[in-house]
């Protein structure tokens, strides 16, 4: 009897753990991937990187710059295939890699509880406490594998096997941090949007952090305080200190503690923290569809912008320092012209570099803000709007409007915050030349808009993914077409291989007028599948 009543108790356990995995299944294939191809890409073409000895003392000077430390970190051992990777490609894994994490931990906790698909799940025996704890243990999981993934692709760069070890472990236990981080917020938060927001939020500050330390010799204890600081500083390939991941592996279980703690002390649908209520009625933006609309976007666009502002701000005071390190460098700015990246001695050639990466996170907006019109709907709260005498290429327009505005402002608010931080130290640019950098990017981010309505349309299940698909599929194209040298044909298929290097020369208005109208033929193809299908629910 006692065998028997131990499997009844362990089969809805098993069946929760089966509905967590089936949730994030295929994003964690696509993830744990991308952390393994990544470092793969950069070791492949390692050799080639430093055949000339004098590229090889180029590159130890370049990465001894305080400003080039900002934003790859601190270089360790780059005379070895393993050290180089860390430091080439090492930060941008563990961001992705965390906000996965994030993304996915609110998507199926608070997420699926606040679309009301866990009022069935916990009517039976199942708890509010150990629903939680089966879906965090199930995300929590995917870093594991990734770090793994990533450990293996550089055990084989080497012989240093350790510092493979080091950095694999590493990216796991932020990983971690960040899944834990998430679980707690959402069960702070009593909405998705919140919790994701607060966590996004002190992922986005604990890099920020990093940046400043490494960037300022007098500032570097901040990167004790950062869970990318703790990452870097157990020196992977150097020194392959224990104590920061231990540290950083604490603070994980310390948060994760708390968020289970919560968990049992909430109601179903509630969190810690009380929405407030009775306040004076808004009605200011509700007139219309397309002010409701821009209603919605505003608390997002905010926290986007002020990423982006913080980043490019850093980018901008950091731009005079490396043109003038790169001015009588010229092994190094002719290496760069020949891999595609002309001008880096110059503030515009290099700008066009760094603003060319612009079009990842803003058409990660677009995908999100279109992400989250899908699921409004499948949450029935577009429900009311659409029973009304409205058409529904009339929501759809007002959201893809607003959401096109929304990344308008993102690029000038990027183009404003590097022209501050340049003539803030004494450089020169012009803010219409900034401008027009940022602003090339627009095609792209079309792109990305143009595959997330199509996807509203065809595919409602998948538009965060699918809208990603041109901007970030398409840099990792780029990358890995230069790479692993792969024909032409192959490299133009990523939208960047036709995106001129602005401010340095002239948009490339083909390139750009055959992109806008491929973005244009997939809104349009979006919108009349969106029409003819059925509102989700």
């Amino acid at each position: 009897m006692t065998g028997l009543a131990s499997i009844t108790r362990s089969a809805p356990d098993h069946a929760v753990t089966g509905l967590a995995t089936r949730q994030v299944r295929r994003g964690a294939l696509l993830v744990v991937l991308f952390a393994a191809t990544m470092p793969a890409i950069v070791v492949a073409g390692y050799d080639s990187v430093m055949a000339d000895p004098s590229a090889s003392a180029s590159l130890d000077a370049l990465a001894g710059n305080p400003a080039i430390r900002t934003l790859f970190g601190d270089p360790i051992a780059l005379d070895e295939a393993g050290g180089f990777t860390v430091w080439r490609v090492g930060t941008f894994v563990a961001v992705v890699l965390a906000v996965w994490s994030i993304l996915s931990t609110t998507r199926i906790t608070r997420g699926e509880e606040d679309a009301g698909r866990w009022d069935v799940l916990l009517a039976g025996r199942a708890t509010l406490r150990g629903v939680v704890v089966r879906h965090v243990a199930v995300v929590a999981f995917v870093p594991v594998l990734a770090g793994l993934a990533v450990t293996a692709v550089l055990s084989n760069a080497g012989p240093d096997r350790t510092g493979a070890v080091v950095h694999g472990v590493g990216l796991s236990v932020l990983g971690l941090f960040a899944v834990a981080v998430a679980a707690l917020t959402a069960q702070i938060f009593p909405a998705r949007a919140v919790a994701t927001g607060v966590a996004i939020a002190v992922l986005g500050v604990g890099l920020l952090a990093r940046m400043v330390g490494d960037g300022l010799s007098a500032l570097a204890w901040l990167r004790w305080l950062s869970p990318f600081g703790l990452l870097e500083l157990s020196a992977p390939y150097g020194p392959n200190r224990p104590l920061p991941l231990m540290i950083l592996l604490v603070m994980a279980a310390l948060v994760s503690g708390a968020a289970l703690a919560a968990a049992a002390r909430r109601d179903v649908g509630g969190g810690l923290v009380a929405p407030a209520t009775g306040r004076p009625p808004r009605l200011r933006t509700l007139s219309t569809v397309e002010a409701f609309a821009v209603r919605r976007v505003l608390i997002p666009l905010i926290a986007w912008s002020t990423g982006v502002i913080a980043y490019f701000l850093l980018i901008g005071l950091t731009t005079t320092s490396v043109t003038d390190f790169l001015a009588d460098k010229a092994a190094i700015v002719d290496a760069a012209a020949q891999a595609g990246f002309t001008g880096l001695d110059t503030v515009a050639g290099l700008t066009a570099t760094i603003f060319a990466l612009l079009a990842l996170p803003v058409g990660a907006f677009t995908a999100v803000r279109m992400g989250a019109f899908v699921a409004a709907e499948s949450d029935r709260r577009l429900t009311l709007l659409a029973a009304q005498p409205l058409s529904r290429l009339r929501l759809l327009s007002a959201e893809l409007v607003t959401t096109i505005g929304g990344a308008l402002v993102l690029l000038s608010v990027a183009a404003i915050a590097t022209w501050v931080g340049v003539v803030a130290v004494g450089g020169d640019f012009a803010i219409t030349a900034a401008l027009q950098g940022t602003w090339n990017t627009l095609p792209i981010v079309l792109l990305s808009a143009g595959a997330a309505v199509l996807a509203t349309g065809m595919t409602p299940s998948a538009v965060t993914a699918v809208g990603c698909l041109p901007a970030t599929g398409g840099f990792l194209l780029q990358v890995t077409a230069d790479s692993v040298g792969a024909p032409a044909w192959v490299a133009s298929l990523s939208p960047f291989a036709h995106l001129a290097p602005v401010p340095l020369v002239s948009v490339d208005w083909p390139g750009a007028f055959v992109m806008t109208g491929l973005a244009g033929a997939l809104m349009a193809a979006g919108a009349v599948a969106y029409r003819r299908r059925d509102l989700r629910g």
